[in-house]
Order: C-alpha cells, then sequence, then structure tokens
C-alpha cells in the first residue's frame, strides 16, 4: 500500500460493501471499518519503544483531507519529544478544568454550599442577583483571569440604574465567593472585589432609625398611645424591646417562647443565618406578652394575619402604622428598632461588642466560635436586655435623657 492511497471513492465503496476493514492511507494512518460501529480514523505509532494508537475522528464528520492535516500534527509532537495521546489527554483536562472553574461554575459551587445554612428568603434574593446582575455578564469568564475593573463594570452597571444597595450586597458576595475560590485553589493572590469605597456612599435611611434618646421618648409615648388593633400595638411595643429583624417578629410563634424561664428561642429556619437566636425576655417583655397571650394564644402566631387563616402578620403592618402615628419612612421603620439598639447599647459604653452583636444575631461565620460566643455571653445578655427595657422606660415615661455613660454592667 503506497503512501495516500485512499480516496473518498474507496471509502464510500469499502464503506458500503459492509465489511470489517481497516483502509490504509499510509504514514500509520487508517479507517477503521466496523459493522456495528462508524468508521473511526485511527493513527498508529510508536512513542518510547511502545506501539500506541490515538484516533482522529469519524468519517465522513472528519474528512480525508482533514484526518491527514490530524496526522501530521500527530507526528509534530513526536518530533518534538512529545507523545500526541498525553498531549491530547492534557488539553481535555485543561478544558474540563476551565469549564469547571469559571465564575459561573465556581459562584454557583459557592452558592450551593453556603446557601444551605441560609433562609429561604436570603438565599433566595442572592441567587436573584447573581442571576441578574452578575453571569450574564462574568459567568462564562475563568474565575482567575477576573480583575477588579471587570467587577467593578459589574457594580456600576447596577449603580447605574439606580440600585446602589443592590450593588453594595452584590460586592459582599463577590467578596464572599472570591474567597471562596482562593479557598479551593481556583485563583491566587489578592482578592480582586473592589473596596466598598468604590461604590457609591449608602443614603441613610435606608432602614430609618431614631437614634437620640429624646426622639426614642416620643416614639415610645406614641407607640402606647397607638389607637390601633391590639395586635399590632402589642407588636410595635415589643419590637424595641427585643430588637429581631421585623420578619423573625412577624411570624413569631407561642410554642417559641417559654415565659417561665424568660427566654425566646427562635428557631434556625426562621433566621437569616440558619442558627438558632436566644432572646433573653426583660420584665417588661414577659409583662407584655402575659397580659396579650389570652388575646392569641390559643393560636398559631403572637401577631396573626388581620385577614385571617393560618398566615402572620403582613410585612407592611408595622411600617404602616408607623406611618399612622406620624413617623415618615425618612425617620422610623421596623427595621429601625435594631439600629436604634445597636447604636444607643454600643454608646453607653456598659457591654461588650461581642454581646451586643450575638444578640443582634450577627453571628460569626465559624460555627464553633458562633456557639462558643454564645455560652460566654449570655449571663452578659441577659442584664443588657433588661437594662435596655428600663432605659426605654425612663425615656417614655418621663421624657428624661438616661444617662448612657456609665461602666460596664
Amino acid at each position: 500500500m503506497g503512501t495516500n492511497r485512499l480516496t473518498d471513492t474507496a471509502i464510500r465503496a469499502a464503506i458500503a460493501s459492509k465489511k470489517p476493514a481497516k483502509l490504509f492511507d499510509g504514514q500509520g494512518l487508517y479507517l477503521l471499518l466496523q459493522p456495528s460501529r462508524p468508521p473511526y480514523w485511527r493513527q498508529k505509532y510508536y512513542y518510547a519503544g511502545r506501539e500506541k494508537l490515538i484516533s482522529h475522528g469519524v468519517y465522513p464528520r472528519v474528512s480525508l483531507k482533514l484526518a491527514r492535516k490530524r496526522l501530521n500534527d500527530a507526528k509534530a509532537l513526536l518530533e518534538s519529544g512529545l507523545d500526541p495521546s498525553a498531549q491530547r489527554k492534557a488539553v481535555k483536562s485543561a478544558r474540563r478544568t476551565a469549564a469547571e472553574n469559571t465564575f459561573e461554575a465556581v459562584a454557583r459551587e459557592w452558592y450551593g454550599k453556603r446557601s444551605k445554612a441560609w433562609a429561604h428568603n436570603h438565599a433566595s434574593k442572592v441567587l436573584g442577583r447573581l442571576n441578574a446582575d452578575v453571569l450574564p455578564w462574568l459567568g462564562s469568564t475563568p474565575i482567575a483571569s477576573l480583575t477588579g475593573k471587570d467587577l467593578l463594570g459589574v457594580l456600576e452597571r447596577v449603580e447605574g440604574r439606580g440600585a446602589a444597595d443592590s450593588a453594595r450586597r452584590i460586592r459582599q458576595n463577590l467578596e464572599l465567593i472570591f474567597d471562596y475560590a482562593k479557598e479551593t485553589g481556583r485563583v491566587a493572590g489578592d482578592n480582586p472585589t473592589p473596596r466598598a469605597d468604590a461604590l457609591e456612599a449608602p443614603v441613610k435611611g435606608k432602614f430609618a432609625s431614631i437614634t437620640d434618646p429624646k426622639g426614642v421618648g416620643a416614639l415610645l409615648r406614641a407607640i402606647r398611645g397607638y389607637d390601633g388593633t391590639l395586635v399590632t400595638r402589642t407588636a410595635l411595643q415589643l419590637a424595641p424591646l427585643v430588637f429581631v429583624r421585623p420578619g423573625e417578629l412577624r411570624a413569631a410563634e407561642w410554642k417559641e417562647f417559654d415565659l417561665d424561664a424568660a427566654e425566646w428561642r427562635i428557631p434556625a429556619e426562621r433566621m437569616k443565618c440558619r442558627t438558632q437566636h436566644l432572646v433573653p425576655l426583660s420584665r417588661q417583655a414577659l409583662a407584655l406578652l402575659k397580659t396579650f397571650k389570652p388575646l392569641t394564644g390559643q393560636g398559631r402566631f403572637l401577631f396573626p394575619s388581620e385577614r385571617g387563616g393560618q398566615r402572620c402578620m403582613s410585612s407592611n403592618t408595622l411600617n404602616a402604622a408607623l406611618r399612622g402615628l406620624g413617623f415618615s419612612k425618612e425617620q422610623m421603620t421596623t427595621h429601625g428598632f435594631r439600629h436604634m439598639a445597636s447604636t444607643l447599647l454600643n454608646e453607653s459604653g456598659k457591654w461588650r461588642g461581642d454581646a451586643i452583636e450575638r444578640q443582634m444575631a450577627h453571628a460569626p461565620r465559624n460555627t464553633v466560635r458562633a456557639v462558643y460566643n454564645a455560652a460566654e455571653h449570655m449571663p452578659e445578655r441577659r442584664r443588657m436586655m433588661q437594662w435596655w427595657a428600663d432605659y426605654l422606660d425612663t425615656q417614655a415615661e418621663n421624657g428624661k435623657v438616661a444617662q448612657l455613660k456609665g461602666a460596664r454592667q
């Protein structure tokens, strides 16, 4: 058989005969015909003294001309001392690795692992922001090749449509994704996520809050004079005493409360960070709950929906009540009770920051550390919650500004 003796006519005739055969084209290249399989181009070669085979694809998708080109490419590798088969495997592996290490692949892997510890609502928001604002622009790019300029471009695009808060949250997610990429060996060097100050400064009032002590007193007196439903008024009165997130308050269930132990245990599945949260109840909070329990205590929720059914209070109810009391959305929101407590407790100088943060349910990322903190700070948190309730009473009852500064309790 001479070199390059095959023709397309000869190949088609051999295939039509449906007989097994090897159609040689020279220099180790041949077309393998088997009745039960499509025609495959093969090349026989020797490397390190061993006979080896490599496939060049299926005929006619790989034409005779293309098969000969692939033969010559393989011969060039051999002449440079490389094994064509090993090189092909290396290229496939590199492509597979690149596909596994695109930004989208790493981001979804990060999300799949981290979101298991998040509340459903939070997880949905994170995924929604990634799908809408990040993946269409960065998804197919290898994560190791992305730069701070690439990431800033995405963030500025979000800011450009007036969604500055979303841009800040996306920036936080990007930072965590690149931390994860580094931990898993996908990227090296510093995290390329732009610093927070590269974005527009947050507009004050997103979760508007009253933190001036005199203003706090006026707010509490207004709440005590609220003439709407008892359910709404009680929720407004409890909110500053426990300063949990609005959703955690609205969906509070009676089974979560142990009034004898003066504790409210919010289960992990209702918490943002999927960790059970303990709220020590002050004497004021206990008195409020015991007085209120005859009204809704036979049902599931402390604050059931006014529309009935097995639903908790609407997300708009408390903010609407604040508006009805004369406090605009720029002055106070339901979420603002958290900021109020955090600000004034820190300013008091009486309580360690770790105790305040733990009571705010700002849990450390490390689970072991989170459990340790819960055990270490609980006595202080109980004293702090009672001091806070007493402080609020002082503002509400006589309008005097209680002394904030003082020695730690």
